[in-house]
């Protein structure tokens, strides 16, 4: 089934009629067609479906994009999008078939774009109804999840699950209860304040047995949670809920995490740091996942649970994540946030686009992350709901007006969902040589799917339309990249 989505709609928009990838390119019914989706920063075509015609041979034109199988680089995990209460508070107010039809449309591997990942946040987050933690008053037994969770966060999952099953979740915290806090680890004070902080190192064993309730209660409603890192930014003291965790207090922090991870017989995923690029210009804090990988070595209990480190991108640049990739090349690397709004002019899809393409999606994958996930899935016209201290300014990768109906899907939606629609979990990516008389502002990466099939993202950043032939070596096809488009093809 072809979907066709307009840059501004309310619900599924389905086109089952094939079109072809080129003006005045005829399909042979018969034959073998690699699928074509294309999106134009004008935002004159939107996710736009289209079939080409599939040839064998390698037919080198002036432009071909030729795959490369042989060169193999990181196993792809998926792509997506937070699930904050703000975004299920917008989703659950939608008619039930409304909703039904925009998390088919956005998670169906089948019927829809495929995405594949989700973060969430363990207790509250700047988009949260209050600040909160799931164990407010001390002593563990007093854990219990909040009605953020069980009213809307939960509910909004069990709807994902049920139209994709295999969902990854990440979960992060945003603060530790505020019992556990000190204001330094001299005084050890302490701290009551959800804003900065420090964990009381006597509470980091409670703090990992904290993270076990979580994921159990979880499993209790049916979730898997996949992976944890053990805290949202951990260098930003500022944030309307926060923990301030450099690298020399992480460390120790993981190693009772991994520990009472498998005590529980745990298989979720721990993955270090969690922050920006630049480590926010704290001199000490630089290459931050690989000072906590050297702090524990490999012997610890559990090291085979902390597999890699997450970053965000709101300071530095994405090449950062090559440089990690250097010093610790058997560790993962994910992105786990990034964000629009008003500071970088983010509903102005021809500006965004092209940029979000580049940097947060084909500039992080190339660049070795094996999943990619932005900020808030929806947020309502008004930037909301939010919560004082937190982001005022963000916009949702759609916003969603006040009748709760009318969607306006903004960059962010269209660069996860074009990785995701063609990008499948268990995906490898794969080398690539592009044959050209020159490099056209093209941007792209290929992926050889666990089917056995192959997946190309290609970005063209320029201002003229390349023609373009892609090629794995035996079939080739045309493609049409608009100036200032993306356009993501999918072939067997």
């Amino acid at each position: 089934m072809l979907l066709t989505v307009a840059a501004c709609s309310d619900v599924t928009s389905i086109d089952d009629t094939p079109k072809p990838a080129t003006p005045g390119e005829e399909i042979d019914p018969t034959a073998e067609v690699a699928t074509v989706i294309t999106t134009t920063a004008t935002g004159t075509q939107a996710l736009s479906y289209a079939k080409s015609q599939i040839a064998t041979g390698t037919n080198m034109a002036p432009t071909t994009i030729l795959l490369d199988p042989s060169q193999q680089y990181q196993e792809m995990d998926g792509f997506g999008f937070a699930i904050t209460y703000s975004t299920c508070y917008n989703l659950l107010k939608m008619q039930p078939a409304d909703r039904a039809a925009f998390l088919k449309q956005t998670y169906s591997p089948t019927e829809g774009y495929g995405v594949s990942y989700v973060r969430m946040s363990l207790g509250c987050n700047d988009f949260s109804s209050t600040e909160y933690t799931l164990c407010d008053e001390p002593g563990l037994d007093n854990f219990k999840l909040h009605s953020d969770e069980t009213d809307f966060v939960l509910p909004v999952l069990k709807e994902i699950l049920a139209i994709n099953p295999d969902v990854k979740i990440i979960a992060a915290p945003w603060t530790c209860p505020k019992w556990m806090k000190v204001n330094n680890l001299t005084d050890l004070a302490p701290y009551d304040s959800w804003t900065d902080g420090h964990l009381n190192p006597a509470y980091r064993a409670d703090y990992a047995n904290y993270f076990v309730k979580f994921v159990k209660a979880m499993q209790a409603e049916g979730i898997n949670i996949y992976a944890v890192s053990p805290q949202n930014e951990p260098l930003n003291h500022a944030n309307c809920a926060s923990l301030y965790m450099p690298w020399q207090e992480e460390a120790p922090f993981v190693a009772e995490l991994a520990k009472a991870f498998k005590a529980n017989g745990l298989k979720t995923k721990i993955y270090v740091f969690d922050h920006n690029y630049n480590y926010d210009n704290v001199a000490d804090q630089k290459d931050y996942p690989v000072m906590v990988y050297n702090a524990l070595g490999n012997e610890f209990e559990g090291s085979e649970l902390v597999v890699g480190a997450a970053y965000h991108d709101y300071g530095g640049s994405n090449s950062e994540l090559s440089h990690i990739h250097q010093l610790a090349s058997d560790k993962e690397l994910i992105f786990t946030e990034g964000s629009i709004g008003e500071w970088n002019d983010g509903r102005n899809l021809s500006k965004r686009l092209i940029e979000d393409m580049k940097n947060v999606t084909l500039g992080t994958v190339n660049q070795w992350c094996k999943a990619v996930m932005v900020w808030n899935l929806m947020l309502d016209v008004n930037k909301g709901p939010n919560l004082d201290g937190g982001c005022q300014t963000c916009y949702g990768a759609v916003d969603i007006a006040l009748d709760y109906k009318t969607i306006t899907r903004n960059s962010h939606y269209y660069v996860i969902s074009h990785m995701s629609s063609v990008v499948k979990p268990g995906a490898v990516r794969i080398g690539t040589a592009q044959r050209s008389y020159s490099k056209n502002g093209l941007t792209y990466s290929a992926f050889r799917n666990a089917d056995g099939s192959y997946a190309l993202v290609a970005l063209n950043s320029g201002d003229a339309d390349i023609d373009a032939t892609v090629s794995d070596g035996t079939h080739h096809f045309k493609a049409l990249i608009p100036a200032q488009a993306v356009v993501s093809c999918s072939w067997k």
